[in-house]
């Protein structure tokens, strides 16, 4: 199983990105799907997550507004769209996956996820 982050970079302030993660290895259609940050000196955060099937959706009250979560299982892939960025947004973004048959309550939970990706930078400058 392999996640891979991309489309991370420099960005000002009020700017927008839009990560993707491309997933082999498994099938995407039953897998929940999870972003993460973590910034320097800082523990993982969850950033937002969606569902085998992009029914439903969750975010962290900090990015809630701002980002949006889609996916594309034809394209195997979910995308983080991120809007309206702020420096408090740098980190290492990383994407995650877990088996919609085992994915427990706590969406956003690092600890609900079996498979990670690496990480792709995002920098918010002021």
């Amino acid at each position: 199983v392999q996640l891979q982050a991309s489309g991370g970079g420099l960005v000002q302030a009020g700017g927008s990105l839009k990560l993707s993660c491309a997933a082999s290895g498994l099938l995407l259609d039953y897998y929940a799907i999870g972003w993460f940050r973590q910034a320097p000196g800082k523990g993982r955060e969850g950033v937002s997550a969606i569902d085998n099937s992009g029914g439903s959706t969750y975010y962290a009250d900090s990015v809630k507004g701002r980002f949006t979560i889609s996916r594309d299982n034809a394209k195997s892939t979910v995308y983080l769209q991120m809007n309206s960025l702020k420096p408090e947004d740098t980190a290492l973004y990383y994407c995650a996956a877990r088996s919609i048959w085992s994915w427990g309550n706590s969406r956003l939970s690092q600890h609900e996820y079996e498979y990670w990706g690496q990480g792709t930078q995002v920098t918010v400058s002021s």
